[in-house]
């Protein structure tokens, strides 16, 4: 990949926040780890944002609120008035312009092939808007054979036109039904994992000091590394780079190949400078005692459906991914040797763990009374939904262990959890992104006729899923509202920080707000507990009291 030299400058966007929308402001706001009521501008005293992997929004909501209900299956019946999303219509299926239709992928199916969601090979499968290159430039075949990858009668790959409904993404279909949801929100960038998971963190993909060319547009050296040290400093030649590829973060020691390291500041750094408890907590982090990094599960849940034992199955899969955790990539949030808290009562403070964890120490501080104010959660790389490594059987696991815990909690009457994706994996969408950041360089394709500096940072991206589940989400809603992943930076800011931004680089200065998606004027103590294995409601109906 060629890799140029560009000068990092910084690019304004009062005009653009304008032309969005604004959302809310308030300035001066400070909240702590423990808020008076009248702190904050929102009723939500502790977020979670549960950030998965690799879908798009038609892979998992084409066709909600309609499945298809085979015998056997888990039913979907969609509550009475329920809205419509900017879905497939049948039209869009019988007439689609790409060189295969869309088609359903059953649940005995769903341990699917992982697809190009590439930089340049994103933006050319969309062509400008046209939509129409999907098997052409995302499709790809399978890793290994027990992978469902389908090939069309002329031979070619076509698994990215496929899709899901709440017969296999039944949870989350669900969780629709009772709280709120987007159909108009996007990834910030065009892109693979990394570039969401550092947006979704610092909300830029710039201030690259080191990285492989490959990953790197722009004339930087290469890290070497891993660094064992957060004090070690980064390579750098004085120039700064824009990462484009998946790489791992130079301060991990569980990092392989050639790693890449950024400077600015992350979202981490507002809230510890603020006194915001805060934590990103991931699966697999804990190192085992001999050092490595290996520890690792089968498909537990796709391995059942499809009668397969979990306990002799040999494809297996690390649980921690490096380049999922933006923190590291930053000298001032790494946690280089996976060291943990000194104590649960100080999880979500800065001590040797740095605000980094392994997700047990998440539940371990919410029994404690110790939730911090913001969370990041990770599932283990079997369970986060990526294709090749996932599935949304397995997927669903995490999901509903996950929210039935946090429902119960005495916290939930005042918490708010966002499920985000990081990227769309390549999968079809058939809604063109609003370009909001041209980039026209080698690397892009109909990205627009300039280059809002630094360069290789076109977006908006692929429209992914976004659901927020809380007491004081809207019921049954379908926001229209145009958001993107530092949409979710915004909120933060708002509610904790007093509107402050990362910097003058980053993009949540544009970002829609997600306000559209609660009702402040009052709670409703609905809870939604779910059955893991099939994604239905554990009991006939939610259960719950105003």
């Amino acid at each position: 990949m060629l890799a140029i030299a560009r000068s990092h400058r910084i690019i304004r966007h009062a005009a653009l926040a304008i032309a969005l929308g604004a959302g809310l402001f308030f300035p001066g706001n400070r909240a702590t780890s423990a808020p008076p009521v009248s702190a904050a501008p929102t009723p939500i005293r502790y977020l979670v944002v549960i950030f998965q992997e690799n879908h798009s929004f038609d892979q998992y909501f084409a066709t909600y609120p309609v499945a298809v209900n085979p015998a056997g299956q888990p039913p979907f019946h969609a509550r009475p008035g329920t809205p419509s999303v900017n879905g497939l219509t049948p039209g869009l299926i019988e007439r689609n312009p790409n060189a295969s239709r869309p088609f359903r992928i059953d649940r005995t199916q769903s341990y699917t092939c992982d697809q190009d969601h590439d930089y340049t090979a994103e933006q050319r499968a969309r062509n400008g808007g046209l939509m129409d290159q999907f098997p052409l430039f995302a499709a790809r075949g399978p890793s290994n054979d027990r992978q469902f990858c389908r090939r069309s009668s002329a031979g070619h790959w076509e698994t990215a036109m496929g899709y899901f409904d709440g017969n296999t993404v039944t949870a989350l279909w669900n969780y629709a039904q009772h709280f709120a949801m987007s159909d108009n929100s996007f990834a910030t960038m065009s892109g693979q994992s990394t570039r969401g998971a550092l947006n979704l963190a610092a909300g830029d993909n710039s201030g690259v000091l080191c990285g492989p060319r490959d990953a790197i547009f722009g004339e930087v050296p290469e890290c070497g590394g891993p660094a064992a040290s957060a004090t070690t400093p980064a390579p750098t030649k004085g120039q700064l780079g824009t990462l484009v590829n998946d790489t791992d973060p130079y301060w991990d020691v569980c990092s392989q190949g050639k790693p890449a390291a950024l400077t600015g500041r992350n979202i981490g750094d507002l809230l510890t400078a603020a006194g915001v408890t805060w934590g990103w907590f991931q699966g697999g982090f804990t190192r085992s005692a001999d050092g490595t990094c290996a520890a690792g599960h089968a498909l537990e849940a796709f391995d059942r459906a499809v009668s397969v034992d979990p306990g002799t199955d040999l494809l297996r899969f690390r649980d921690y991914v490096p380049h999922h955790n933006p923190f590291q990539y930053f000298a001032s949030t790494a946690n280089p040797q996976h060291l943990p808290p000194t104590s649960v009562a100080t999880v979500g403070t800065t001590d040797q763990a740095n605000h980094l964890y392994d997700l047990s120490w998440f539940w371990d501080a919410a029994h404690a009374g110790k939730l911090p104010a913001v969370s990041f959660l990770k599932a283990p790389a079997y369970q986060n939904g990526h294709p090749g490594n996932s599935n949304p059987l397995d997927e669903q696991v995490f999901l509903v262990e996950t929210l039935n815990r946090l429902q119960q909690l005495r916290e939930w009457r005042r918490m708010a959890v966002i499920i985000a994706a990081d990227d769309s994996d390549g999968w079809y969408d058939h809604v063109m992104p609003p370009i909001v950041i041209q980039s026209n360089t080698p690397l892009d394709f109909r990205c627009g006729s300039r280059t809002d500096e630094p360069g290789a940072r076109c977006g908006y991206g692929p429209r992914l899923p976004l659901l927020v589940i809380s007491p004081w989400a809207r019921e049954n809603y379908v926001s229209h509202t145009l958001t993107d992943q530092t949409s979710i930076l915004r909120f933060i800011e708002d509610n904790w920080l007093g509107g402050q931004r990362v910097s003058t680089n980053s993009l949540d200065a544009i970002a829609g707000s997600l306000v559209d998606l609660f009702d402040f004027s009052r709670p409703r103590m609905r809870r939604l507990l779910l059955d893991a294995a099939t994604g239905l409601p554990a009991s006939s109906r939610a259960s719950g009291r105003r």
